[in-house]
């Protein structure tokens, strides 16, 4: 009788150990609630106008575009200041956000753009143009790179995917004539130091036209083609 009962409860309890380790493997398994990030090019339609609904509150993590914040980034004599304004503006039918950048060379204004942003449903920012003014001598001289979702055949791009991952491709601003910018993830980098402070896991981003990128996490953008953020 003795023997039964241990015989008994050596089974239980490797039923119950069966069954805890089943539940350790389940929770080490990803969430199928969670969306994986997307290797390759990514499908631009997800920033489509028919695809919304798009909100104002663009909170991605390597893109957020909080209401009043300011970054500003230099080298040597180029500087470009990057305002998240309080104003919105209707292009493609979407409501966009504004940012607003301005660029100086050597002490001199030499572009103002307003720029056109919203966030899909799923966390990616989508780009719907921008509206430009080329100074000189303190003096608009032209509109060169100026194009807005909706108009003609432009459509608007992402920039920056929901899921950043490395490998992706995507394009930034598709204007036929005008502006058929690119993005290649090609790396994702432990740390970055700047002026600022270091960051962890930035974001390496190669654009065609010819342009290199890094993006921090809850800060966005951190180097643009030698100029290193200074001011966030």
């Amino acid at each position: 009788m003795k023997d039964k009962i241990i015989l008994i409860l050596v089974v239980l309890g490797v039923i119950l150990l069966a069954f805890f380790v089943l539940q350790i493997n389940k929770k080490r398994e990803p969430s199928p609630n969670l969306p994986l990030p997307q290797a390759g090019d990514l499908d631009i339609a997800i920033c489509d106008s028919a695809n919304g609904p798009f909100s104002l509150n663009i909170d991605n993590p390597y893109f957020p575009l909080a209401v009043g914040s300011v970054q500003i980034l230099e080298q040597s004599e180029s500087k470009v200041q990057i305002s998240v304004l309080d104003e919105t503006e209707v292009v493609a039918g979407v409501t966009t956000r504004v940012v607003e950048e301005r660029e100086w060379e050597d002490g001199n204004l030499i572009e103002v753009s307003r720029n056109f942003f919203a966030q899909a449903t799923d966390g990616t920012v989508c780009y719907y143009g921008e509206d430009v003014d080329i100074y000189q001598n303190g003096v608009i001289t032209g509109h060169s790179g100026a194009w807005r979702a909706g108009v003609g055949d432009n459509k608007p791009g992402i920039i920056m995917p929901a899921n950043p991952a490395v490998g992706q491709k995507y394009q930034q601003e598709i204007a036929p004539g005008v502006a058929t910018d690119r993005a290649e993830h090609i790396a994702m980098e432990p740390s970055f130091t700047t002026p600022v402070g270091t960051f962890n896991n930035v974001l390496v981003v190669k654009e065609d036209p010819p342009s290199d990128k890094r993006y921090a996490p809850g800060v966005g953008m951190v180097y643009d083609d030698g100029m290193v953020i200074t001011k966030k």
